[in-house]
């Protein structure tokens, strides 16, 4: 064709490329290699500093209030702790001895309860067939193995805490690793600004200043959600304490409510893992107790979902309810219980950091872009105006 140069010997031969990787790239992957060995051996340090910020971002709002009426830093941080502590044993004093009770009787229930329910599903099974009752008992024991789902249960809850506290008691102690964590996050509180100061000293400019002025939007959106999920159990608590005591389980109510305190810190997941103990202390009272526990249940999971968590935890999560969601399966499957209640704070940080260093500066060029273009439009078509006049006027 004409005006199209070719040539016939290079025409048909597949472009070459040719792949270069720097010194500095070769230097860098033998150094992540390495780097990642570490961290995975650091693995309960670091999970000791995720939990440390999670209760520092909660306690900080006190501590900067104490400070703005000019008690030093480090007071306030001691005497805030000092109450919490006070707080927890004095609560453990007063009621811990009948919840331990409680929940003891409620272990030593289950096996009952379990076998009351196998017995009304066979009794209904047997109703069903009359002419074939063998083949009846034998379809209920291959559905309902008693004894097959009591082990199953017993032993995902034994991975499950050892998932959940494996990563911490390997090196440390449960409670030892308590105690360092409280003792970090108070350290962490009374020289807040000189650990973030050295820390983005690292970092090249303009991101210091950028990942400075980040540091209060993150710690405040941890701590809200902290605070809101503890104050969302505390009255779930309450509330199913008083209520399964109206509904004949007075004797268990203590401790189901302590249990539900306790579940209703993890998000979704929380008020069924709630619920399964009351159910399994209700089937022995009677198929109407159970119906109204059960009722009650529900009435309790949607005053969380609809009315509690919108008002007390609300837009500081700032994450879609599916992304918390899946942190919270990903934090249980990668650390248990633990994971389940650090995992979505940290996403709901990460989600500042997302929304304030990429997606609101993304949105302003694109908006920039936007009013450059509708401007350079505007002018062309202003400037072109007058000649077009010009041209096709008559006089």
């Amino acid at each position: 064709m004409p005006g199209i140069s070719t040539n016939p010997g290079t025409s048909n031969r597949p472009l070459e490329q040719r792949l270069t990787i720097s010194l500095g790239t070769v230097l860098g992957l033998a150094l992540a290699v390495p780097l990642l060995i570490l961290l995975w051996q650091l693995r309960s340090l670091i999970l000791l500093v995720m939990i440390s910020v999670v209760l520092a971002s909660s306690i900080a709002p006190v501590v900067d209030w104490a400070e703005r009426y000019r008690v030093p830093r480090w007071l306030a941080v001691v005497l805030i702790y000092l109450s919490i502590i006070a707080s927890i044993v004095g609560a453990g004093v007063l009621v811990g001895p009948t919840v331990f009770e409680q929940i003891q009787q409620l272990i030593g229930l289950v096996p009952v309860s379990i076998r009351n329910v196998y017995d009304v599903i066979s009794a209904w099974a047997l109703n069903l067939n009359n002419t074939r009752p063998e083949l009846a008992n034998e379809l209920v024991n291959r559905v309902l193995d008693v004894q097959g789902l009591t082990s199953w249960a017993i032993r995902s809850s034994q991975q499950l805490l050892i998932r959940s506290f494996g990563v911490t008691t390997g090196i440390l102690g449960g409670v030892f690793s308590l105690i360092l964590a409280l003792f970090l996050s108070g350290y962490m509180l009374a020289d807040s600004r000189t650990l973030i100061n050295n820390l983005v000293r690292l970092l090249p400019r303009p991101w210091d200043e950028r990942l400075t002025a980040q540091v209060g939007p993150v710690s405040n959106r941890i701590g809200s959600y902290i605070r809101g999920r503890f104050l969302v159990s505390l009255i779930l608590a309450i509330a199913t304490t008083i209520g399964l005591s109206f509904l004949g389980l007075s004797d268990f109510a203590l401790g189901l409510g302590a249990i539900a305190g306790v579940t209703n810190l993890i998000p979704f997941l929380g008020p069924i893992l709630g619920a399964i103990p009351a159910l399994v202390v209700a089937v022995p009272q009677g198929g109407w107790v159970f119906l109204w526990v059960l009722l009650f249940y529900v009435i309790i999971q949607n005053l969380e979902t609809y009315i509690l968590d919108p008002l007390l935890v609300g837009s500081s999560v700032g994450v879609h309810p599916l992304y918390q969601l899946l942190a919270v399966l990903g934090g249980t499957q990668v650390l248990g219980l633990i994971g389940a209640l650090i995992v979505p704070p940290w996403v709901a940080g990460g989600a500042v950091l997302l929304e304030n260093l990429y997606l609101r500066p993304k949105l302003m060029r694109e908006r920039r872009r936007y009013l450059v273009n509708t401007t350079t439009d505007s002018s062309a078509s202003a400037d072109d105006a007058p000649s077009e006049s010009i041209i096709t006027s008559p006089y």
